[in-house]
């Protein structure tokens, strides 16, 4: 089984802020499928279904992005998840916008979501899907910028790029972390 975590604020204020990316992919992955978001004993809206032949949940925590590691925690320990299958989909200013990045058993990086996972589960060993979502102008504050919504062009980006994030969680379910790595990580850097 898999758990698929998309990282983001709960509550209207924060709908469509480049801070959740995360929640904005797995609300697109749960439609395309025709998934329903329920409430749970964990903080957060999960799905249990099955996709690409295999169980997974999806989870979106709402503890707020600093807490929710108390969420996944739960959810791993309830289903006995090991955290080499659990996909952690969240947004990193140091990528530009419209770019993936799989990472496993790296340091938060000054993400907060993250650094909270890292905490509550012991370990690092879950993989990562940094989204980029930009960085600020010069003038501006990175924490008003993540809570900023996407620009009009960026919109469009994001759009074709949640299409992209899907093919890469299939590929990690059905092939493993390392192939998805070589193929996509490859594939981003050589385009650069």
């Amino acid at each position: 089984m898999f758990l698929v975590v998309g990282l983001g604020n709960p509550g209207l204020r924060y709908t469509g802020t480049r801070h959740n990316i995360g929640f904005m992919f797995l609300d697109k992955l749960a439609e395309r499928h025709s998934l329903s978001w329920r409430d749970s004993k964990w903080q957060a809206n999960v799905v249990k279904s099955s996709l690409w032949g295999k169980p997974l949940v999806l989870a979106k925590p709402s503890t707020f992005m600093n807490l929710s590691g108390v969420s996944v925690s739960s959810i791993a320990n309830f289903y006995q998840i090991p955290a080499g299958n659990i996909i952690v989909v969240h947004d990193d200013l140091d990528l530009p916008v419209g770019r993936i990045k799989i990472v496993c058993r790296r340091g938060a990086g000054g993400h907060n979501g993250i650094k909270s996972i890292i905490e509550q589960m012991g370990t690092n060993d879950f993989v990562r899907l940094r989204v980029g979502i930009g960085r600020p102008h010069e003038n501006m504050d990175v924490s008003a910028f993540v809570l900023s919504k996407f620009s009009n062009k960026e919109s469009q980006v994001v759009e074709t790029l949640f299409d992209d994030l899907e093919t890469v969680v299939e590929t990690i379910v059905e092939q493993g972390v390392t192939l998805a790595m070589n193929r996509f990580n490859t594939l981003k850097d050589s385009a650069e």
